[in-house]
């Protein structure tokens, strides 16, 4: 019953809520000696109509004595950034379910 705008609204959501679990894995491994830094490709995604994509890691990061690269001021951008992504394409999903609801009801104020 999705048209096609809303099915991709739901590939985005899927692709933001990937990426915020693996931002989150990266604040939590923060301290986790040879730990690196993994994220999703933006771009790539969505040129490749936000086709499932794969972890990579963080390439141009500053490693750390132990091996870690993990930047927190980088990934509380990326929290902060994402979680905006998130919940903007889930107004406009909301809101395509409201016309559609809308729609099939009727308008049901009118005399």
């Amino acid at each position: 019953m999705l048209d096609a705008t809303s099915r991709q609204l739901e590939s985005y959501l899927t692709f933001v809520s990937e990426r915020q679990r693996l931002v989150a894995s990266n604040i939590a491994n923060a301290d986790t000696p040879g730990y690196k830094t993994k994220d999703l490709d933006f771009d790539a995604a969505l040129q490749n109509s936000l086709a499932p994509a794969e972890p990579q890691e963080v390439s141009g990061l500053i490693t750390k004595n132990d091996g870690n690269n993990v930047d927190i001021d980088r990934e509380a951008r990326l929290l902060a950034e994402n979680t905006l992504r998130f919940n903007i394409a889930s107004n406009l999903l909301h809101s395509k379910i409201k016309v559609m609801r809308m729609a099939i009801e009727g308008n049901s104020t009118a005399s």
